[in-house]
């Protein structure tokens, strides 16, 4: 029984110093995340020549990516988790209505404007032919942004809302009056 309960402790120092090893490697990974900032994602493999881009709007994970010379428009929408479609409880929507813009945000230094190049196509139909070759260069910002046209039920919220609010205005001024 002695021999056991040894046998026992030893083990569990064992793992407990095993179990520290981990949780100094994690936290010490977790601290160079921090120094990056959270938001960075690395496509380009380290030792790659890689451009920095960032990536806003309506996509599945915006940020800054780090991302390899040459990466195509397409390429980096696919990286950041591609068109994000759905938001805000919507569970009835109507893909046809569906229209996509892509805008690419550049800073020219020289002539002190931002350059700016777009492209807008409609959810069901494939990219425009311009964007499939269109590659990326440094420091340029990707704004996405996925929109739809109002439907009928859109409009109805709208009303609705206006009309009772109105009313219930009429209700409370009669009742105010009649006192």
């Amino acid at each position: 029984m002695n021999k056991f309960l040894r046998a026992s402790i030893a083990i569990f120092i064992f793992l407990l110093i095993q179990n520290s090893d981990v949780l100094a490697q994690d936290q010490l990974n977790r601290s160079l995340q921090f120094r990056l900032a959270d938001r960075i994602v690395r496509i380009a493999e380290p030792g790659e020549f890689a451009d920095s881009v960032n990536v806003w709007g309506d996509v599945g994970s915006s940020g800054r990516y780090l991302i390899p010379v040459g990466t195509t428009l397409s390429e980096l929408i696919s990286f950041s988790g591609g068109l994000r479609t759905i938001r805000d409880g919507q569970t009835n929507l109507d893909w046809s209505k569906m229209r996509i813009e892509i805008y690419i945000h550049e800073y020219d230094s020289s002539n002190n404007l931002d350059v700016i190049d777009e492209f807008k196509y409609r959810f069901e139909e494939s990219f425009p032919a311009e964007m499939w070759g269109y590659t990326l260069n440094n420091n340029q910002t990707i704004t996405v942004r996925v929109k739809r046209k109002p439907s009928f039920r859109d409009y109805l919220g709208v009303f609705a809302s206006t009309i009772s609010a109105v009313a219930s205005t009429i209700i409370l001024l009669d009742r105010l009056n009649n006192r």
